[in-house]
């Protein structure tokens, strides 16, 4: 089964807020995903913003896997973008979203222009940091106290990956 990526549109609203709903066991204590109207239209509305780049991971049959966002781009000498990702059951855990990493690599680094790309993950979450290390970012620090998730704040491991790391032969 082959994945891809592609931009959320209004379209996806039904299925998309229905995936989030389904996966809300999934995503606590780590994110929230938008799983009303409400927030699925605060979402469209980021999606639009030039300093934000959100793309569903999708299979050939148009069915939601997940999400990758890329926010706060930042120009000029920096060339950045903060990476954000959940996977909807019941398509998390079976490797779709490692296999759309290269696909999340070629946006950032080829279309958009980007050099680095930076993820922030809790200590705890294990299935999140796999999939970084399994798709060759590295890891660069620990923040604690880093970002107020879920009514606290929540200590984060850094990790990032740059173009030139992308694109070296293995």
């Amino acid at each position: 089964m082959g994945v891809r990526l592609r931009p959320p549109a209004e379209a996806d609203r039904g299925a998309f807020v229905a995936a989030a709903r389904r996966s809300r066991d999934l995503h606590h204590p780590w994110t929230t995903a938008p799983d009303t109207d409400e927030a699925f239209d605060l979402y469209l509305e980021r999606a639009a913003r030039p300093t934000e780049s959100c793309r569903l991971v999708v299979t050939d049959d148009d069915d939601l896997v997940g999400v990758y966002n890329l926010a706060e781009i930042v120009r000029g000498r920096f060339q950045n973008a903060y990476l954000g990702y959940y996977a909807f059951a019941p398509l998390a855990g079976t490797g779709l979203m490692r296999a759309a990493m290269p696909l999340v690599f070629a946006h950032a680094f080829q279309e958009l222009g980007l050099h680095r790309l930076q993820a922030n993950v809790q200590p705890d979450n294990q299935r999140s940091r796999r999939l970084l290390e399994a798709t060759g970012w590295r890891r660069e620090g620990f923040a604690p106290r880093y970002l107020f998730i879920d009514g606290a704040w929540r200590d984060h491991v850094l990790y990032a990956v740059t173009a030139d790391e992308v694109s070296r032969p293995t």
